[in-house]
């Protein structure tokens, strides 16, 4: 029984990383926490593996499949690996209940966003004519230096929190990267998810090699079978998103967000009290 809710568990998380760039991250804890019988700290080191896992494979996906800017996630990534670091060493210090609580506090806010992004939107508003465009550089240093500085503001405040959470909940982020390489680095849509994979990959790399030797490990051979199942279906999500609309798959990706995070919330928050 466990091995099957591992496997369906693990598809779920990878069907979302790879079709929608994000989102399945936020699962993996819980699954391990309520599914999976691992303690929090050991859920959120383990959710590193699974979705920095997944986040690697999906990538390579969709490198294939031309929709990822390589050198621009990496930098962005980079970036994010000072918060990912800081992030990691607070988890090994923070008491479990406060965790959880977080978690559900930060899973009800992700299922709230998700929900407002299906929300109809007005599309014949005037047009930003100071929009950065893709060949629009943040920092350049010949023939002289310039700098866009509130772009670069906003790549280096994003990519720390993005580097924070998946330190020190054990998510990728994948929600706050997408938006955060459409608006700062001016990412074209078709390539947001793809570049956001890496991204998720370089920051839980960071945070896990943080995390080792520190706390109690998790189960691998549980880790293992959902790492397994969330990266076949990451390959297959990342073919997915050329083929339907994804916003049907967003908007029933919500609805289990907004449900586990209910759940998370109802079990994690009344143990503060």
């Amino acid at each position: 029984m466990t091995l099957a809710l591992a496997v369906l568990a693990g598809a779920s998380i990878g069907l979302s990383l790879g079709a929608l760039g994000g989102g399945g991250s936020i699962l993996a804890v819980p699954v391990l926490v309520y599914l999976l019988d691992q303690s929090p700290a050991q859920a959120t080191t383990g959710s590193l593996v699974v979705v920095g896992t997944t986040s690697l494979i999906g990538a390579v996906a969709a490198h294939r499949a031309g929709t990822v800017l390589l050198a621009r996630g990496a930098t962005f990534g980079l970036v994010a690996t000072g918060g990912a670091v800081l992030g990691a060493k607070a988890s090994a210090h923070a008491d479990e209940d406060v965790l959880l609580a977080a978690f559900a506090v930060l899973m009800l806010l992700v299922g709230a966003l998700m929900a407002w992004r299906l929300l109809p939107r007005d599309v014949d508003g005037p047009a930003h004519a100071a929009r950065p465009t893709l060949d629009d550089a943040i920092l350049t240093f010949s023939p002289t230096f310039a700098c866009a500085c509130p772009r670069a503001l906003k790549v280096l405040v994003t990519a720390t929190l993005v580097g924070l959470l998946t330190g020190f909940l054990g998510v990728g982020g994948g929600f706050l990267v997408v938006p955060a390489l459409l608006v700062a680095l001016a990412l074209p849509v078709r390539y947001a998810a793809g570049t956001s994979l890496v991204v998720i990959t370089i920051t839980s790399a960071a945070a896990l090699a943080t995390r080792a030797g520190v706390g109690s490990a998790p189960d691998w051979g549980v880790v293992l079978v959902l790492t397994l199942a969330s990266a076949m279906a990451a390959v297959g999500g990342a073919r997915l998103a050329h083929r339907v609309d994804t916003r049907h798959l967003t908007a029933a990706f919500t609805v289990l967000v907004l449900a586990v995070a209910g759940y998370t919330a109802a079990r994690a928050l009344p143990a503060l009290l």
